[in-house]
C-alpha cells in the first residue's frame, strides 16, 4: 500500500469499491520511527523536564492513531502530531500552573483524623462532667465560658449576687477538674 492511494476495503456485497481515506497504521508507525526524536524535541521546547515530554508525544501518536481516519492527507500526518504536542504540552502546563496555584493556599488548620476523633472524646466527657454538676455551677460556667458573658453580666441574667457568680464558678471549675482528671 502507497502513501499516494488509500486504502480500500471490501464492500458488503463483495468487491472492493469502498475507500478508506485516512493514516494507516503502518504509516504512523513509520512516521514514529521517522519523528519520534523530533517531536520529544518540540515538546522539550514547551515543557521543563523529560518525563512530562515524553508523555506528551506519546499521548499525542495515541491520539493521532484514534483519529487516523479523519486525517485525510497522509502527508498532514506529522502536522497533526505537532499541533497536538503543541496542544498536550499547553494543557499539561495549564494543570501545573493550577496546582501551583492550590499549593500555594495555605491548608486551612483542621485537626487530623485521630485529633478529631481525640477532641470529640474530650468534647464528650466534659459534657458528661458538665451534666453531673449542681445546677447553679453549670450556669454560671456556660454563661461564662461558652457564652463568653463578664461576671456581672452573668449576675445580671441569673439574678444572683457577682459574689454569688466567683463562687459557683470556682466550685465548678474544681468539681470538673476532678471529673475530668478521674476519667483519663
Amino acid at each position: 500500500m502507497t502513501a499516494a492511494h488509500p486504502a480500500r476495503l471490501p464492500s458488503p456485497r463483495g468487491g472492493t469499491d469502498e475507500v478508506v481515506a485516512g493514516t494507516t497504521v503502518d504509516h504512523l508507525t513509520e512516521t514514529y520511527r521517522t519523528h519520534y526524536r523530533s517531536l520529544l524535541g518540540l515538546a522539550a521546547l514547551l515543557l521543563d523536564d523529560t518525563a512530562s515530554c515524553e508523555d506528551v508525544v506519546q499521548e499525542a501518536f495515541i491520539r493521532v492513531h484514534s483519529a487516523r481516519r479523519r486525517v485525510r492527507d497522509r502527508d498532514k500526518t506529522l502536522a497533526y502530531l505537532r499541533q497536538t504536542v503543541v496542544n498536550l504540552s499547553r494543557s499539561t502546563l495549564r494543570r501545573r500552573i493550577l496546582g501551583l496555584r492550590l499549593l500555594s493556599k495555605p491548608m486551612p488548620d483542621m485537626a487530623s483524623a485521630e485529633e478529631g476523633a481525640y477532641d470529640r472524646l474530650e468534647r464528650d466527657s466534659l459534657i458528661k462532667a458538665m451534666k453531673g454538676l449542681q445546677r447553679r455551677q453549670r450556669e454560671v460556667l456556660v454563661l461564662r465560658y461558652f457564652a463568653d458573658m463578664t461576671e456581672s453580666q452573668v449576675a445580671e441574667t441569673l439574678g444572683i449576687s457577682l459574689g454569688s457568680v466567683k463562687a459557683y464558678g470556682s466550685r465548678g471549675i474544681a468539681a470538673l477538674r476532678v471529673t475530668m482528671e478521674a476519667a483519663k
